[in-house]
C-alpha cells in the first residue's frame, strides 16, 4: 500500500506541474534555457579553448597535436615560483582580513540601532570601482603622496620625496589594502542581508539567558549558520583576490607581478608561441585557486572539530572586537574618503610640488584638454553598461516570473550556477573566450563586449532582485487579471511598479559591475573599443597624475549617479501615482 500511495504522490506532483506548465505564459518557458546557454556558453566554451593549448593544440598557431612540452615551458619561465607564493599571500591575506573584520563588525554592532542603514552608507562605496580605489591609494601612499606630505617636513624632515617603497612593494601590502578597502564593505553589505534569516535577536536572547555576553553570543550561535550562509560569496571574494588583474597592474608589485597578470604579460606577447604558455598559466591559476578552495574548506571543518563553541566561555573579546572593528573600518573608510579627495584636487591642480599640502593654483585646463576624449569614452562605457545590466535584467525577470508561476523556489544547484563565472578565475576562461569570439566574428564588437559583460553582470543583477520578487504577493496581480486585463498588461502596470525600486536598484548595480570590467573589455574589445576602465589602467602607468586623476574621477563619478538616479526615480514615481490612476 506503501508503494501505491507513493506513486500515487508522484502522479499528483507531476499532474500539478503540467497544470502549472500550461498556466504559465508561453513566452516564458523557454526563456531559463536560453538564459544558461547565452550565461554558461563562454564560461564553457572559454575554459575548452583554454584547455586545448595548454597541451599544445591549437591549429591556428601550428599547434597539430597534443603533448606536454607547453608545461616544460612554463615551469621553466623566469619569476614563476615567485608569482605563485605572491598571489597566495596577497589573495588569501586579503580575505582573511576583509572577513575578520566583517564578522568582527556585525559581532560588535548588529543590535544598535542604526545597523538597519549600514546598507545605505555603504552601498555607494560598492559603487566605486576597484581600479578607481587603487588609483586613489596609489596616490595617497605614494612617497610623494598626501600621507607623507601631511608630515613633511615638520614631522620627517624630508624635503624631497623619500625613497621608500610604500606602493607595488614586492610583499604586495599596499595591492592587500586595496584588496581589503574593497572586499570588506560588500562581505559587510552581503552580512547585512543574509543575516536576518537567522533571526539572530532571538538567538542572541536565548544567549543572554544562559550568560553570552554579546560578542561571544553571537560567535557561538550565530556564526556557525551565518557561514554557511556567506559561503559562496566568501569565495568569490577568495577567488576574486587571488585572480585579479586590473588592481595588481596599477597597485601590485611588477616583479614579480601575481600569476594572473603574468598570465596576461604571456598573452600579450609579440611572439605569438606564448599564448601556448598563457594557456598554460591560466590552468595554473585554476588549480592553485582548487587548491586554496580545498585547504580553505579542509581548515574550516578541523576547525568546526575543535572548536570552543561548547567550551562555556561566556566572554570572547567583549570590550576588543568593538574597538578594533570601529578603528579598523574607520580607517578604512578614511582611506577611501581621502582617495577620492585625493583624485579630486589632483584633477584641478596646475602646479603641486612636494611638500605642499594642497597646490599651488588650480585650473580646469585639464578637463578641458581631455572633455572630448572622456565623452567618447564615457559614452561607449554607458552604453555597453546599460545593454548588459538591460538584458541581464529582462533574463532575471523573465525566469522569476516563470519560477513564480511554477511555484518552485530556488535550489543550491541553481545558485552555484549563477556563481560559477565568479568561482573561475577571468584568466582561466577569458582568453579562450577570446578565441571563440574570433572564430565567429564577434571580436571587437559590440556585440561581443556586451556579451561577456552580460556574464559578470547577470549573477548580480539577478541575487540583489530575486529577494524581493519572490516576497511580492502574487495577488496583486491576479486582482488586475479578474479585471479582466491581459497577463502582460498586469505585470507592466500592476507589478512593476510595485518592484520598481529593487528594479531600479538591482539595473544600476548592474551597471556598476559593468562599468569596472577591464579584462573582459580588453579581451573582447581587441582594442578597438575604449572604455573608462581601460582608459584608467592604461594612463595609471603613465607619469601625468592630473590626467589619471580626471579619467578616474569620472571613472568614479559614473556609477554613484546611477545609483543616485536609482533612488530618485522610484520616488517621482511615486508621487507621480499619488493622485490615483485608472488600471
Amino acid at each position: 500500500m506503501g508503494c501505491f500511495a507513493g506513486l500515487r504522490e508522484v502522479w499528483r506532483r507531476g499532474a500539478a506541474d503540467k497544470s502549472a506548465e500550461r498556466f504559465c505564459a508561453p513566452g516564458l518557458r523557454g526563456v531559463p534555457v536560453l538564459t544558461l546557454v547565452i550565461f554558461l556558453t563562454p564560461v564553457g566554451l572559454g575554459v575548452l579553448g583554454t584547455l586545448l593549448p595548454a597541451f599544445g593544440y591549437f591549429p591556428a598557431l601550428g599547434g597539430q597535436d597534443f603533448h606536454g612540452e607547453v608545461w616544460g615551458r612554463l615551469w621553466a619561465q623566469p619569476g614563476l615560483a615567485g608569482a605563485v607564493r605572491l598571489s597566495l599571500v596577497t589573495g588569501v591575506g586579503a580575505t582573511v582580513v576583509s572577513f575578520a573584520l566583517a564578522c568582527g563588525f556585525l559581532a560588535a554592532f548588529h543590535q544598535r540601532a542604526w545597523f538597519a542603514r549600514v546598507q545605505v552608507f555603504l552601498t555607494p562605496l560598492l559603487a566605486i570601482p576597484h581600479v578607481a580605489v587603487s588609483v586613489g591609494l596609489l596616490f595617497i601612499l605614494a612617497p610623494s603622496g598626501w600621507i607623507v606630505r601631511f608630515l613633511s617636513p615638520w614631522a620627517t624632515g624630508w624635503q624631497v620625496p623619500p625613497d621608500l617603497v610604500t606602493v607595488q612593494d614586492p610583499w604586495g601590502l599596499s595591492l592587500v589594502l586595496a584588496l581589503v578597502l574593497k572586499e570588506t564593505p560588500y562581505l559587510i553589505v552581503t552580512g547585512c542581508a543574509l543575516l536576518p534569516q537567522l533571526r539572530p535577536s532571538v538567538r542572541m536572547r536565548v544567549a543572554a539567558s544562559l550568560g553570552y555576553r554579546p560578542c561571544a553570543g553571537w560567535f557561538k550561535v550565530v556564526f556557525p549558520d551565518f557561514y554557511r550562509l556567506m559561503r559562496l560569496p566568501l569565495v568569490a571574494v577568495l577567488v576574486f583576490s587571488l585572480s585579479v588583474v586590473d588592481m595588481a597592474l596599477i597597485i601590485g608589485p611588477g616583479t614579480p607581478p601575481p600569476l594572473s597578470v603574468l598570465v596576461l604579460r604571456w598573452y600579450l606577447e609579440p611572439d605569438l608561441s606564448f599564448r601556448f604558455v598563457a594557456a598554460a598559466g591560466g590552468l595554473l591559476q585554476l588549480g592553485l585557486v582548487l587548491a586554496v578552495l580545498g585547504g580553505w574548506f579542509l581548515l574550516v571543518r578541523l576547525c568546526q572539530g575543535v572548536g570552543d563553541l561548547t567550551s562555556g566561555r561566556r566572554r570572547v573579546m567583549e570590550r576588543a572586537c568593538p574597538l578594533w572593528a570601529a578603528v579598523a573600518l574607520g580607517l578604512l573608510g578614511g582611506l577611501a574618503v581621502l582617495s577620492l579627495a585625493g583624485l579630486g584636487v589632483w584633477s584641478f591642480a596646475r602646479r603641486w610640488s612636494y611638500p605642499q599640502i594642497v597646490p599651488d593654483r588650480l585650473t580646469f585646463q585639464t578637463w578641458v584638454n581631455h572633455s572630448g576624449h572622456l565623452l567618447d569614452v564615457g559614452v561607449t562605457t554607458v552604453v555597453i553598461a546599460l545593454a548588459a545590466s538591460g538584458l541581464a535584467l529582462v533574463l532575471s525577470l523573465g525566469c522569476l516570473e516563470l519560477e513564480k508561476q511554477r511555484h518552485r523556489g530556488r535550489t543550491g544547484r541553481s545558485l552555484l550556477l549563477l556563481y560559477l563565472p565568479l568561482l573561475v578565475p577571468q584568466v582561466t576562461f577569458l582568453f579562450g573566450a577570446q578565441v571563440c569570439l574570433m572564430m565567429v566574428g564577434l571580436a571587437g564588437t559590440w556585440l561581443g563586449v556586451i556579451w561577456l559583460h552580460l556574464v559578470f553582470v547577470l549573477p548580480y543583477v539577478f541575487l540583489s532582485l530575486a529577494e524581493a520578487y519572490r516576497q511580492q504577493d502574487h495577488r496583486y496581480g491576479q486582482i488586475a487579471l479578474s479585471l479582466g486585463r491581459s497577463r502582460w498588461a498586469a505585470f507592466v502596470r500592476v507589478r512593476v511598479p510595485l518592484l520598481l525600486r529593487p528594479l531600479c536598484f538591482a539595473l544600476a548595480l548592474g551597471f556598476a559591475v559593468s562599468v569596472a570590467q577591464y579584462l573582459p573589455t580588453l579581451l573582447a574589445g581587441a582594442g578597438r573599443l575604449t572604455t573608462l576602465a581601460t582608459e584608467t589602467v592604461a594612463l595609471a602607468s603613465g607619469g601625468n597624475r592630473r590626467v589619471v586623476a580626471v579619467v578616474t574621477l569620472v571613472y568614479s563619478i559614473l556609477p554613484l549617479l546611477v545609483f543616485g538616479l536609482a533612488l530618485v526615480i522610484p520616488t517621482l514615481c511615486s508621487q507621480h501615482r499619488k493622485g490615483g490612476r485608472r488600471l
